[in-house]
């Protein structure tokens, strides 16, 4: 893995980290629930910034959107299950969800790996 495909990596981390507080605060947070459009004015540009870019390295590394797409969807499996469980107490540890992301971490290498 080159150091643009790991930033790029971290870029969406960071990304889908900021879009899981962008849209579920309305649930995990009583604030947010009275003030729903607060988390998406002030987290869409930096989230926004950090899928661009992270598709810019990853692209610009590999010439190929589709490794973009599958590394940003691997990504989102390394933050939701995590968050979803701190915060609204939903456990990732179901055959189901772990299945799901045993197959994320394949996409992941494949895209990343397989050439």
């Amino acid at each position: 893995m080159t150091k643009n495909i790991f930033i790029g990596f971290l870029l969406y981390v960071l990304g889908h980290f900021l879009a899981w507080y962008q849209i579920n605060s309305q649930f995990a947070f009583a604030w947010a629930k009275q003030n729903m459009i607060l988390p998406v004015l002030f987290l869409a540009v930096p989230m926004g910034l950090c899928f661009l870019y992270g598709t810019k390295l990853i692209v610009g590394d590999t010439q190929a959107l589709w490794v973009s797409r599958f590394v940003g969807f691997g990504a989102s499996y390394f933050v939701f299950p995590v968050l979803t469980w701190h915060h609204m107490n939903e456990s990732m540890f179901t055959v189901k969800t772990m299945s799901c992301i045993l197959l994320s971490c394949v996409i992941l290498w494949i895209q990343i790996f397989w050439e």
